[in-house]
C-alpha cells in the first residue's frame, strides 16, 4: 500500500457539490416576544387503493413525524391606549393581544417512515414514474396534525402567562410598583 500512495480504490464513490449560491429572499423584522414552545410527536398511518387487492394496487404508510410549535405575543399591533402609566409612573397598564400559534414546524431529520407496503403495479409505476414528491403528503399531513394539537394544548395560554411575568420583571426592574397586563 505505501509503494503506490497516489492509486485510489476504483470502486469508491465521491460527491461533488455543484450547488450554486444561498439567496437571500427576504427580512422580516420581527415585533413579537416567542413565549412557548412545544414539541410534537404524531404517528401518521396512511392507506391509498383502488378496487384491485391491496398486493396489487395501493400502498400503506406508518410515518413517525416530529416537530414544534410556537406561541408568540404580536406586540406590533399595539396602539398608544394600549399602554397606560399613571400620573406618578408607580403603575402601569398594558392591554395585549392573545397569543398565536406560528405553523407547525416538521424537523425533517428526525421524522421517518417506520414503514411501507406497496402493491405490485404501484411499486411498478413508482419505479418507472419516479415521483419523488411522494412523501409530500404525509409530511404535510403530519405538520397539520402537529398545528392541531397545539392549538388544543396549553402552549398558547403558557405564552400569555410568560409574557405577562416578563413583562411585570421587565417593568418592576424600571421603577414601576403596580404592574396590570392583561388580554383582550
Amino acid at each position: 500500500m505505501h509503494l503506490f500512495p497516489q492509486l485510489r480504490n476504483p470502486f469508491s464513490e465521491t460527491t461533488t457539490d455543484r450547488s450554486g449560491p444561498v439567496v437571500l429572499k427576504s427580512i422580516v423584522e420581527l415585533s413579537r416576544y416567542e413565549a412557548a414552545s412545544g414539541n410534537f410527536q404524531v404517528v401518521v398511518d396512511i392507506s391509498s387503493g383502488g378496487i384491485l387487492p391491496s398486493f396489487l394496487e395501493g400502498s400503506d404508510t406508518l410515518f413517525i413525524g416530529i416537530g414544534n410549535d410556537n406561541a408568540f405575543v404580536d406586540f406590533s399591533k399595539l396602539k398608544g391606549s394600549a399602554v397606560q402609566v399613571s400620573a406618578d409612573r408607580l403603575s402601569a397598564t398594558l392591554t395585549l393581544p392573545h397569543a398565536q400559534l406560528e405553523s407547525a414546524t416538521l424537523d425533517v431529520k428526525q421524522s421517518y417512515v417506520f414503514a411501507q407496503q406497496q402493491g405490485l403495479f404501484t411499486r411498478i409505476n413508482s419505479f418507472l414514474g419516479g415521483n419523488p414528491n411522494s412523501q409530500q403528503a404525509v409530511y404535510e399531513l403530519a405538520q397539520k396534525k402537529i398545528e392541531q394539537a397545539a392549538a388544543q394544548s396549553t402552549i398558547k395560554s403558557d405564552a400569555e402567562r410568560n409574557t405577562r411575568a416578563m413583562l411585570i420583571s421587565l417593568l418592576q426592574s424600571l421603577g414601576f410598583k403596580n404592574v396590570t397586563v392583561t388580554f383582550a
